[in-house]
């Protein structure tokens, strides 16, 4: 495919939806930098990191849901063409929640279907997922040939939802649009692994959690295990040359446009293992890597744990106190079997290849992580927190509350440590005390290290004391170096 380089962008309207998330917004600003007329973004949030970016960059939000007819019409009419990027359920707690995985993914593409024929938009390109052809079996280099995976065999139901969107999608293709001159709706679909860059905000900041919490326990399989990443810009051109492919004034092609009803894999071209794709990332965080490795089967019975008690906690999936799971077994699969594609069909039909490597996408990355760390209020691993907190909270049960139950036998071992009642109280004054200077001094501290967490570094200190102020002391070290 030869064509400009903002060939069917000049000039036109653009639809993205899910355009405040981080590859919707990425993708509408890549749009207005192309000289496109008019970009809409459609979004149930009424903000997100990039929002103030997207509306000083002349983007068009629209505060609506994929879901309601009204909504999607609103966005979508007088449109040229629509990036269908919203969905639901790729990660986490999210994956749990059935209803809404169907409700968006399937119900909300079939909304954005019909809409485009009714009100005459002619592009349509959709960001599916290369999980739609797989299950856990492995694939080493597989294209499009591969056929989707069985839909009652998907081990999660967000890349089900896809693989019937997907399908959707691909079979509008060529549907005529109401009230035009024999015009159609031309739609294909993109197929990407997982994503990163910065501000990614599905998989690294959950592997960073877990990291500094101290709760990523172990590595899955061997490390020959392979599978694709892509940076974000990648997938925005291949995006855009989709959307290109889908042009139909090429004579060469008889007004048949060369992507339409096509699925393309995307990927950076180097698959990976996951443990040392993510390696120079943790290392340069002062994060270590785990040091044991699970076989699939052991990594799957805990995954399945992990699921089995969220799903007892539904009723509270969407509340902010409830972490993410550690992983779910449809994690442990994508982690623990090789898994990747080619992207040839998109170099050659697209004209696809990736302008950003493995490792200015990684340096990008860390760079922006570093950054974070360095604005943010850092801290030791959950199980130090514990020992901090239950050992202040029974110091001070058995210094001054009534013997009972379980605390007859903590009072005597710290009677035979500490000699009296008396000393124990001593003691708990003298730790109190301790927490409260250290949490003084890390304030003063903070305020000139960093500033806007200085109350946080003193609140911290004070529940933990020195395993707290060890790492503001750590940071301030850095700064002055």
């Amino acid at each position: 495919m030869h064509l400009s380089e903002n060939e069917g962008i000049e000039g036109k309207t653009f639809v993205v939806t899910g355009g405040y998330g981080f590859l919707g917004a990425a993708l509408a600003l890549e749009l207005i930098r192309r000289g496109a007329a008019l970009v809409r973004s459609i979004d149930i949030r009424s903000s997100s990191p990039w929002s103030t970016q997207l509306q000083n960059a002349g983007v068009v939000s629209i505060l609506g849901d994929i879901t309601c007819k009204k909504d999607v019409e609103k966005a979508l009419r007088g449109a040229d063409c629509v990036f269908h990027v919203a969905s639901y359920g790729m990660s986490g707690k999210q994956m749990l929640q059935v209803g809404r995985i169907h409700n968006v993914n399937i119900n909300g593409t079939c909304l954005i279907l019909d809409s485009c024929v009714k009100l005459g938009v002619k592009r349509l390109v959709y960001v599916s997922t290369s999980n739609v052809v797989f299950g856990g079996q492995e694939i080493r280099n597989g294209d499009e040939t591969l056929p989707y995976w069985p839909l009652d065999d998907h081990v999660e139901h967000y890349s089900r939802s896809k693989s019937i969107a997907e399908q959707l999608v691909l079979k509008y293709n060529g549907r005529p649009l109401r009230e035009t001159n024999g015009e159609c709706l031309y739609t294909c679909a993109i197929r990407p692994p997982a994503i990163y860059g910065p501000g990614e905000n599905r998989h690294i900041p959950r592997v960073l959690k877990a990291t500094q919490l101290g709760l990523l326990l172990f590595k899955v399989g061997d490390p020959t295990i392979k599978t694709d990443w892509l940076y974000v810009d990648n997938l925005v051109l291949a995006l855009v040359l989709a959307s290109m492919g889908l042009l139909d004034d090429n004579p060469a092609r008889k007004g048949k446009p060369m992507a339409a009803g096509q699925a393309y894999f995307i990927s950076d071209g180097h698959p990976v293992n996951t443990c040392q794709f993510l390696s120079p990332l943790l290392k340069s965080l002062d994060y270590d890597m785990p040091k044991i490795t699970l076989p699939l089967p052991f990594a799957l019975v805990f995954a399945k744990i992990c699921w089995v008690l969220y799903t007892i906690l539904y009723p509270w999936l969407d509340k902010p106190w409830l972490p993410q799971p550690i992983f779910l077994p449809a994690e442990i699969y994508k982690l623990g079997v090789t898994h990747y594609f080619s992207f040839q069909k998109a170099k050659l039909e697209l004209g696809y290849v990736p302008v950003v490597s493995p490792k200015e996408g990684m340096a990008a990355t860390i760079s922006y992580w570093r950054e974070r760390k360095r604005q943010s209020l850092d801290g030791p691993t959950i199980f130090t927190w514990l020992f901090c907190v239950i050992g202040m909270t029974s110091l001070f049960a058995v210094a001054f509350l009534p013997v009972f139950g379980p605390l007859s036998l903590l009072k005597a071992f710290a009677l035979l440590l500490f000699r009296s009642e008396q000393g124990i109280q001593i003691v708990f004054y003298m730790a109190a005390a301790a927490h409260l200077i250290e949490a003084t001094y890390a304030w003063h501290l903070a305020r000139k290290v960093n500033p806007a967490n200085s109350k946080g570094w003193f609140w911290q200190t004070f529940a933990l004391g020195f395993f707290s102020l060890r790492f503001l002391l750590k940071r301030a070290r850095t700064q002055v170096g």
